[in-house]
C-alpha cells in the first residue's frame, strides 16, 4: 500500500510515517517511480508505534525494542527495559484512574449544585 493508505488505515499523517522512517522505526520498499510502499503488516507496527508513543516512550526507546516485539526473543537487558516500560504504563494508568475519580466527583458536586441552584465553581 502506498503512504497516503498507510496514513487512512492507520490516523498518523504521511508526514509522521516519514518521520518513522527517518527514525528507522518503520520501513517500506520503493516502487519504479520512487513511491513508498508498505505491506500489510505496517499497519500494526505503526498502530505498535502509536501506542508506545501515547506511552511516552522515546523513539529511541521504541527502536530499542521493535527487534524484541518481531522476534519474541529479548536479552536479559531488554528484559529489564520492558519491565521499567511497564512499571511506566503503570503508573500513568494509576494517575488516569485518580483523575478520572477526581471528574467524577467535580461532576456529581455539579449535578447536586445545579439541582439546587448553586453555582459550580469549586470542587476539591
Amino acid at each position: 500500500m502506498r503512504i497516503g493508505e498507510l496514513a487512512e488505515r492507520t490516523g498518523v499523517s504521511a508526514r509522521a510515517l516519514r518521520y518513522y522512517e527517518e527514525q528507522g522505526l518503520l520501513g517500506s520498499e520503493r516502487s519504479g517511480s520512487g513511491q513508498r510502499q508498505y505491506g500489510e503488516p505496517a499497519v500494526d507496527r505503526v498502530l505498535l508505534i502509536q501506542q508506545l508513543y501515547g506511552a511516552g516512550i522515546t523513539s529511541a526507546s521504541i527502536l530499542e525494542l521493535l527487534p524484541c516485539v518481531a522476534t519474541g526473543i529479548a536479552t536479559p537487558q531488554m528484559l529489564e527495559r520492558l519491565s521499567e516500560h511497564r512499571a511506566s504504563v503503570v503508573r500513568q494508568i494509576e494517575e488516569l484512574q485518580a483523575t478520572l475519580q477526581r471528574f467524577d466527583a467535580v461532576m456529581a458536586y455539579a449535578v447536586t449544585s445545579h439541582d439546587s441552584g448553586v453555582p459550580c465553581h469549586k470542587a476539591s
